[in-house]
């Protein structure tokens, strides 16, 4: 049994990728700002036999990374792999994209991402742990209506691209994961994608990652 913590996992890829995880016998740690959404899928994961729990964190938030950190490291948690998954996005001309949008995308997507593998390496090199990080196509090229969050995912490409060489002889290793647009919530707020319907599920893309995964430095899903 390994141990799987994932952030954003209370809705969305996050628990579906913890459903699947869960279900091959592993130790499913959810990771996210609402506790309902957390204990629900947590919930689902127990009632289907599978071992989970969870914790309430603001990723894009030092201090409560370092909370998070300190209480799995105190309950002596063996951590096997870190999933950063929670993201958040707006979408649209850059001159309209309003300045709490972009401090939100940048804090969560770039920083959330940083802080949490900063915090929680030390337990991972311990097991020769792996970081994965949910990055999209949207860290491959440019796209028109993206600017802040297509630079926001280039950031965390280059920062996964620099944890290879820098965890280079440590045992531990980092994944990139390169996928498309999912049908999700996620694009409620904006017409940026005008028929989601088109988009695969969650559930969907959790399956063809979990199935393409060997511990390679990348995975590519619908590019």
């Amino acid at each position: 049994m390994k141990t799987i913590v994932i952030t954003g996992g209370g809705s969305g890829l996050g628990a579906e990728l913890a459903k699947i995880w869960a279900s091959l016998g592993n130790h499913i740690i959810l990771v996210g700002r609402t506790k309902e959404k957390l204990q629900n899928v947590c919930n689902t994961i127990q009632n289907d036999g599978g071992s989970c729990a969870y914790y309430t964190c603001d990723v894009s938030n030092f201090n409560d990374t370092k909370r998070l950190s300190t209480l799995l490291h105190n309950d002596g948690q063996s951590i096997d792999m870190l999933v950063n998954n929670a993201g958040t996005g707006a979408f649209g001309q850059l001159e309209y994209i309003e300045e709490d949008a972009i401090h939100n995308m940048i804090d969560t997507n770039v920083k959330g991402t940083i802080f949490l593998s900063k915090l929680l390496l030390p337990l991972l090199k311990q097991v020769e742990g792996r970081i994965m990080n949910i990055i999209s196509t949207a860290g491959l090229k440019g796209k028109k209506h993206e600017t802040v969050y297509v630079a926001s995912k280039y950031a965390v490409r280059g920062f996964t691209e620099s944890l290879w060489k820098e965890l280079e002889g440590t045992g531990a290793s980092a994944t990139a994961v390169y996928m498309g647009g999912m049908d999700t919530p996620f694009w409620s707020s904006t017409n940026h994608i005008e028929d989601t319907s088109r988009l695969k599920s969650p559930a969907e893309k959790a399956k063809q990652i979990i199935d393409q995964d060997d511990g390679q430095p990348e995975i590519f899903i619908d590019r």
